[in-house]
C-alpha cells in the first residue's frame, strides 16, 4: 500500500525547540526568541486550519523548564501574562479555542485565573483548538491520572477511562508530532498519547520553521501506511 491521501489528520503535536538558539544566533536576548516562537505558533495554527486540521497541541513550557534561570522564567511568565491579558480577542476573531494542559498549580494565581478566563471565553465558537502544554511533563501527567483513579477507588480501568483523567483530555492523540531544532527525541511530550504518532524531526529552529516544510510533512504523512499493528 502507498498510504491514503484522503486520511483525515485530527491533531498535530508540536515540540517548539530552538527559540533560544535562534535568539543567540541573531544576537538577541533569549526572551525575544520566545516572543518570536509565539508568533510562529500563531502562523502554524493558521496553516493547520487551512489544511483542515482541527487540533494543535504545542509544548510551550515543560515541567523541567522551571529549572531555567530566574531571569528567563520571569520573561516567560511575562509573555504568558501578555498572551492571557491581550490575545483573547484575537483568538475569538480567528475562532481559535484555547485549552491549557499541565500542572497549573505551579503558576501564580493570576496566571491560573487568566487560563480559566481564556478557556471559558474561547469555548463557544471555534473551528480549531489550540492545546498549550504548560508546566507539562508526560510522566507527571500519567501519575496524576493514576492518582486520580486511585482516589476514586478504582480497582482496574480501561485505556479509555485512564485517558479521560489525563491533563490533555479531550485532545485527540496526535497523528503527527513535529520537533524543530535538530533534536530527535520527545522529551516527555505526550508519552501515553504518542504511541502511534508519526514523528517528524526538522533541523530548523522553531522561529524559522516554514509553511513549505509543514506542507511537506502533511504530504509525507498522507503517503504513509498507518497499520497500527494490524
Amino acid at each position: 500500500m502507498s498510504g491514503n491521501p484522503t486520511q483525515v489528520i485530527q491533531c498535530v503535536g508540536i515540540i517548539m525547540d530552538g527559540n533560544r538558539r535562534w535568539a543567540r544566533a541573531h544576537n538577541k536576548p533569549v526572551f525575544e526568541g520566545h516572543s518570536e516562537g509565539y508568533k510562529k505558533l500563531q502562523e502554524v495554527v493558521k496553516w493547520s486550519r487551512e489544511a483542515g486540521i482541527p487540533n494543535v497541541v504545542a509544548y510551550a513550557f515543560s515541567a523541567e523548564n522551571w529549572q531555567r534561570s530566574e531571569e528567563e522564567v520571569g520573561h516567560l511568565m511575562k509573555l504568558f501574562r501578555f498572551i492571557l491579558e491581550n490575545e483573547t480577542k484575537k483568538m475569538l476573531d480567528e475562532h481559535v479555542r484555547v485549552c491549557f494542559v499541565g500542572d497549573r498549580l505551579r503558576f501564580a494565581e493570576d496566571i491560573q485565573n487568566g487560563m480559566k478566563k481564556m478557556e471559558s471565553a474561547t469555548a463557544k465558537d471555534f473551528n480549531i483548538t489550540l492545546y498549550l502544554a504548560m508546566s507539562y511533563g508526560g510522566r507527571a501527567e500519567i501519575l496524576s491520572a493514576m492518582n486520580a483513579l486511585i482516589a476514586e477507588g478504582a480497582q482496574s480501568v480501561t485505556e479509555g477511562e485512564f485517558s479521560k483523567k489525563l491533563w490533555s483530555f479531550p485532545c485527540p492523540d496526535p497523528d503527527i508530532i513535529i520537533r524543530t531544532g535538530g533534536e530527535q527525541r520527545l522529551s516527555g511530550f505526550l508519552p501515553w498519547q504518542s504511541v502511534y504518532s508519526e514523528l517528524f524531526f526538522v533541523d530548523a529552529w522553531w522561529p524559522e520553521f516554514q509553511q513549505e516544510e509543514f506542507v511537506k510533512i502533511i504530504e509525507n504523512f498522507n503517503a504513509r501506511d498507518r497499520r497500527h499493528g494490524k
